[in-house]
């Protein structure tokens, strides 16, 4: 519940950013570095720029990144864990060898290499990069799972009754599979935010476009640390820290629902009362 009201209030402010912000992302409304007051509760950027403002305009790119890139994961892992799972054989093997060659490349240096290649790449552009390069855990798993499913008696049964193979997948696998594409989203979306800020924050991204990362970027060449404005920095960084937290709690509830082992037991006082032993003199 503390991850989902988390979550629920970064969406909100992404949704109402304009409404929300005391001020323009862009407009100049105080002193350069000017600290935390009653007026600035975040301070000013070396531009005279208001810091809240920058991180409330922020949240919409870096949520935007985050969801897309993770949907592009999420997406593309469950259609080649699936089908390599499912059907087998040298379909099995031709997207096993493409899944594995997928992990063993390292994702950040193949990233950063291919942001580098585009030159200042936009949001979308950086969501597409970690979306088509990060698929590979996420296939392996749905595939490992699929594989287990494969062999269960309502599975046999429907391929015995010859229903097609897109309907056994859609109706009888996927919905099985849900607690595992529920724990791959969130943690692709989790990634996607962090790799999404190193991008910019390295200045590989749209120095342009506002977001968190970039937010850290322009505080790093404008030396806000040596100055003594660490508001600059701190900001960003606490946005990202919160709602990565936020992320990360959800993701430890899907992962007790999809393992009911790891569910804390939780008795009823009334049953506590009711177990408990009675001394003599009661």
């Amino acid at each position: 519940m503390v991850g989902l009201v988390v979550v629920g209030f970064f969406i909100l402010v992404a949704l109402f950013a304009p409404f929300v912000a005391p001020a323009g992302p862009n407009q100049r409304v105080a002193r350069p570095h000017e600290p935390p007051s009653a007026e600035h509760v975040l301070g000013s950027t070396r531009m005279g720029r208001d810091v809240l403002s920058q991180t409330i305009h922020g949240t919409r790119t870096s949520l935007m990144v985050g969801f897309v890139a993770g949907l592009v994961v999420t997406v593309v892992g469950v259609a080649v864990g699936v089908t390599s799972g499912y059907f087998g054989g040298r379909v099995d093997e031709a997207l096993n060898l493409l899944t594995n060659v997928v992990l063993v490349i390292p994702n950040l240096p193949l990233m950063l290499v291919l942001a580098a290649f585009v030159g200042e790449a936009g949001p979308l552009t950086i969501a597409t990069i970690i979306g088509l390069t990060a698929w590979g855990w996420g296939a392996r798993v749905t595939r490992a799972q699929t594989l287990s499913l494969r062999q269960r008696d309502y599975i046999l049964a429907s391929e015995l009754l010859g229903e097609p193979a897109w309907r056994i997948i859609l109706v009888e696998l996927l919905p099985n599979l849900t607690s595992i594409i529920g724990f791959n989203f969130i943690g692709s979306v989790l990634y996607a935010l962090i790799t999404e800020a190193t991008l910019e924050f390295l200045g590989l991204g749209d120095p342009l476009a506002l977001s968190w990362g970039t937010n850290l970027y322009h505080a790093q060449e404008t030396s806000a640390l040596r100055v003594g404005a660490w508001w600059e920095i701190a900001a960003p960084s606490l946005a990202l820290v919160l709602f990565g937290s936020g992320l990360s709690l959800i993701n430890f509830a899907v992962d007790e629902i999809a393992n009911p082992r790891l569910r804390t037991l939780r008795v009823p006082k009334r049953i506590l009362a009711a177990l408990r032993p009675v001394g003599p003199a009661e």
